[in-house]
């Protein structure tokens, strides 16, 4: 069933962006001419000129897997999906107008159309996806899973997906060769490896995950082959799952798949020019635009405090290099070297009383744009470390390294969710991991936005 209602919703899908892109058309034509008396060519001409535009969004909106079930999808990824459809889409229609040589075709239309189009996609999006977590946590829409072979890894799986009804699964049960001790959870005990045949003939199974120990794999090839022989989707969820990133890429040699452990998307020469452009640019805009308050606060630090104006220290940057960042010096000169090997805390009392409120509005981080443009640092990434504290979390804090597979931070995924200065290494890295593995150019964005809205007043310390 569930599979039929996933076709109903895909059509459904597909008629409500044909409709939205014909009413962004329509709203396009009259936000720009609703001051003119006349103009060129009609409005019918730009709703004639759908019938070659909607059919080319419907294969762009295809082609990036917009029509299909956002299930699994992060809402950020498929924002970023609509933005590339609208951008390509507006391109087709100009250079449609450019064969059709339509001279008085406004390009300000066909520009506004795009805007329009794409905010009401993904407000559509939106709407969609919090109307059917909401039928889904009634119990509705459900997808019916069946967990074969029982572990720490699919009890990890169950916990997490039961923690978040809104994904809309329910668990038929786990298949194990024999009863395992599941403590408090609600899960069923329906047999072992030989009732699989059986339960998928029911058709009360939707998707199969297949969870087994190194000793169980000598069963994974009969497992798949009756599942696809009951023409039921199977997920792997290897017992090594805690070592594969969060989305795995599957390289190949000579038609041999490997997984690839650590993708990092800005590996890529696209990805890595987009990010550096984009930091030198905004970093050179932002130097501009805040020199007064560069100003007056390097007469604040020298009137206040005896000592240099802007202090520097040794940072360990991408590729695990050494190099010095800048900051407002906001505590007391140090001859001892306590500042290179202590934590920072929000009442340490090493503190200026002008620098404490220049540490109150981060006002202290902005000489690290300049770091930004010389390249040791980029906008958004994990946040830089002193050399001391790397030794000693690179053998205490599993996968703690991999921050420096790209450049560090101003800003940073765990800064805007509350893990800076004072508080857990192992959440901070999780979050530094999570971004690596995941950057956007649209993330990025959201967590500029972040450090802005909610991440300037600065409520914990870091050195």
């Amino acid at each position: 069933m569930i599979k039929e209602n996933q076709k109903l919703f895909n059509i459904l899908f597909a008629i409500i962006d044909a409709a939205l892109c014909a009413g962004s058309m329509v709203l396009a034509f009259f936000v720009h001419f609703h001051n003119y008396q006349g103009y060129y060519i009609s409005l019918n001409y730009y709703i004639q000129a759908m019938i070659y535009i909607i059919p080319v969004y419907f294969i762009l909106y295809h082609y990036l897997d917009l029509h299909n079930s956002f299930r699994h999808k992060s809402f950020l990824l498929e924002t970023g999906k609509i933005f590339q459809a609208n951008f390509f889409g507006v391109i087709f229609i100009f250079v449609l107008m450019f064969f059709l040589k339509e001279v008085h075709v406004s390009r300000m239309v066909i520009l506004i159309f795009g805007m329009i189009n794409t905010t009401l996609s993904v407000i559509n999006r939106l709407m969609i996806r919090k109307s059917l977590r909401r039928m889904r946590a009634k119990g509705y829409n459900l997808k019916h899973l069946l967990i074969v072979g029982w572990n720490e890894v699919s009890a990890e799986f169950y916990d997490k997906v039961q923690s978040n009804r809104g994904l809309g699964y329910d668990f038929v049960g786990y298949l194990s060769p024999d009863k395992k001790d599941v403590s408090d959870r609600k899960i069923k005990y329906v047999g072992d490896f030989s009732m699989l045949s059986l339960l998928l003939e029911n058709k009360g199974v939707d998707e199969v995950i297949i969870s087994l120990e190194w000793n169980e794999f000598s069963e994974l090839g009969s497992i798949i082959e009756i599942c696809e022989k009951a023409g039921v989707k199977s997920n792997l969820l290897p017992f090594y799952t805690k070592y594969l990133p969060a989305k795995p890429y599957i390289d190949e040699v000579e038609g041999i798949p490997l997984i690839n452990i650590r993708k990092v998307p800005l590996d890529n020469m696209l990805n890595s020019f987009v990010k550096r452009v984009f930091d030198c640019s905004v970093s050179l805009v932002a130097l501009i635009l805040f020199s007064p308050i560069l100003m007056i606060t390097a007469f604040g630090v020298r009137l206040t405090s005896p000592g240099a104006i802007i202090y520097k220290q040794e940072r360990v940057g991408r590729n695990k290099k050494r190099f010095n960042m800048y900051k407002f010096r906001s505590m007391k000169t140090e001859s001892d070297g306590s500042d290179v090997t202590t934590w920072g805390t929000k009442d340490d009392d090493r503190r200026t009383r002008f620098g404490a409120l220049i540490r109150k509005l981060s006002i202290d981080e902005l000489p690290q744009l300049v770091n930004v443009l010389k390249g040791d640092m980029s906008l958004v990434g994990p946040r830089p470390e002193r050399p001391y504290f790397v030794d000693k979390f690179r053998d205490k804090i599993p996968l703690y390294m991999l921050k420096h597979l790209v450049r560090p931070g101003i800003t940073g995924w765990a800064q805007v969710n509350g893990w800076r200065g004072d508080t857990s290494i192992e959440e901070r890295i999780k979050c530094d991991i999570y971004y690596i593995e995941n950057w956007t150019f649209l993330f990025d964005i959201k967590i500029l936005f972040l450090t802005v809205f909610k991440g300037i007043v600065n409520n914990s310390e870091e050195i």
